[in-house]
């Protein structure tokens, strides 16, 4: 069976104030989560049916409105964020130091010995996407290769440009 909706008196004068100074749609809806099954005794569902709302959000605005009806402040803003993070964004920061400075002098970075370090830290398996997310989130990118090799000597093609054949000639072919 469905859980029947308890709303007190306090309730329904907060929802009646709340309908009659509704600028939008979501207070609206939120003042007749309260009225609509105080006056025709129908449960959640019904009512989130009725309003085209889940049963979640109907349950959220009946505690939310009665918590203002007793007095009691409402926690602000309990959704978003990092809910499953692994290390704080400090500690994120304190683990990638390691990294910084090797990249500072000059060294190229892969992202296995990363998530490899990672996984030590933690002590459990986490995705490769886990490190790529937490180099973006620090600022990091991929870096493009240059145009060059970075162990080319210009000097030596110089050198060959000048002493090579002029043309290179292709063998004869097969004899008949």
């Amino acid at each position: 069976m469905a859980r029947p909706a308890v709303i007190t008196d306090e309730m329904e004068c907060l929802a009646k104030k709340i309908v009659k100074e509704a600028n939008t749609a979501r207070e609206l809806r939120a003042g007749l989560s309260i009225l609509i099954p105080k006056t025709c005794d129908i449960t959640y569902s019904e009512t989130a049916e009725l309003l085209g709302i889940s049963v979640p959000t109907v349950v959220r605005i009946h505690r939310d409105i009665s918590n203002q009806a007793a007095g009691k402040a409402t926690p602000k803003g309990s959704w978003g964020g990092r809910r499953r993070q692994t290390l704080s964004l400090d500690e994120e920061a304190r683990f990638l130091a390691e990294w910084v400075e090797k990249a500072e002098q000059g060294g190229v970075l892969v992202v296995p010995p990363i998530h490899t370090a990672l996984e030590q830290r933690l002590g459990k398996t986490v995705a490769v996407s886990t490190v790529y997310r937490m180099l973006a989130r620090h600022g990091w990118r991929k870096v493009e290769p240059d145009t060059c090799h970075p162990k080319q000597n210009m000097e030596e093609q110089e050198e060959f440009k000048k002493n090579s054949q002029r043309y290179w000639y292709k063998p004869p072919s097969k004899m008949y």
